[in-house]
């Protein structure tokens, strides 16, 4: 694995925009070989930072969350390897994942939902944990209602933090 080491740490990240930013910059440094699995809440990023990734790999897009197909296989337009996305929140177990017969060594592939999916799959991956900084933006939640909070948040600071796995 190459790629990601330099940006292994904690990130803030201000804007959507900037999380696809910041991406792109994650995406000219990935190989053929690598997997990012990519965790953190509803809403917290997960798609914008694939798409930022897509584009810095020069892949064929849209970069769209693959929550109903599982899996998309976007090809380089670059003559570069191509970007699996995948979803694994309605996989039930590892074995699910790996019966998705993704080649793993000639693909970037990225993991939405994948932590504790992908150990037996490779020996080393990066981890990028999302987290919403919560900013309330004056929200009352007295009354115990706040399903539209995620959207007033919306645009709410990221923290992205990214490790070495194993």
């Amino acid at each position: 694995m190459t790629g990601l080491d330099p940006l292994v740490g904690v990130h803030d990240i201000a804007t959507p925009a900037d999380m696809e930013a910041f991406g792109e910059r994650m995406g000219r440094m990935l190989r053929p070989g690598d997997l990012v699995v990519l965790t953190g809440p509803l809403g917290a990023g997960k798609t914008t930072l694939t798409r930022g990734m897509g584009a810095g790999l020069g892949i064929r897009g849209p970069v769209q969350s693959p929550t109903f197909v599982l899996a998309r296989t976007h090809p380089s337009l670059v003559g570069g390897a191509p970007l699996v996305h995948v979803d694994a929140y309605r996989l039930g177990s590892p074995a699910e994942l790996d019966d998705l017969d993704i080649d793993l060594d000639r693909s970037v592939v990225i993991v939405e939902w994948g932590r504790g999916m992908v150990d037996d799959l490779v020996d080393r991956w990066w981890e990028v944990e999302l987290d919403r900084q919560w900013h309330g933006r004056g929200l009352d939640t007295a009354c115990g209602d706040v399903a539209h909070a995620d959207e007033l948040d919306a645009d709410a600071p990221r923290r992205v933090t990214i490790t070495r796995r194993p």
